[in-house]
């Protein structure tokens, strides 16, 4: 079974969205996890646009990197380019793929503009997701 580490900035929306996303991809043949090089707790418009697409996350939690530093991971995905930068050495023959998603917790406008923005961003990861697991995951 794979091993793929989805990291960002405080594991609170893109990478949760891209752990929801991955897991609904590809199924039981990997094991996702998501973390963050800082912990902000899990977006509570995040758990609700998921659920909107019917993906339940609300039961994930909000992981800083150094726990999963002894995981052998087969990919680590970074969903922004501050964890990028600050990503750790993971040891090993570890894939590295970088994509840099909007922060959506950084909207601003009506609760309606700022959920529109948290769609437009969860659309786009569930494209990468999507993409992901048709190129490097299915045989």
């Amino acid at each position: 079974m794979k091993n793929i580490l989805v990291l960002c900035t405080g594991n609170s929306c893109r990478s949760q969205i891209a752990h929801g996303y991955l897991q609904h991809f590809a199924g039981d043949q990997v094991k996702i996890y998501s973390a963050g090089i800082e912990t902000h707790g899990v977006n509570p418009k995040a758990i609700q646009i998921m659920a909107e697409d019917h993906i339940d996350i609300s039961a994930h939690t909000s992981n800083h990197v150094d726990e999963y530093l002894d995981i052998p991971f087969d990919y680590v995905i970074t969903v922004c380019d501050n964890a990028n930068e600050a990503c750790p050495f993971f040891p090993g023959n570890v894939k590295r793929f970088h994509q840099n998603f909007p922060d959506p917790a950084k909207a601003n406008g009506t609760d309606e503009e700022v959920m529109n923005e948290f769609r437009r961003v969860r659309d786009l990861i569930k494209v990468y997701s999507a993409d992901f697991v048709k190129t490097y995951l299915k045989d």
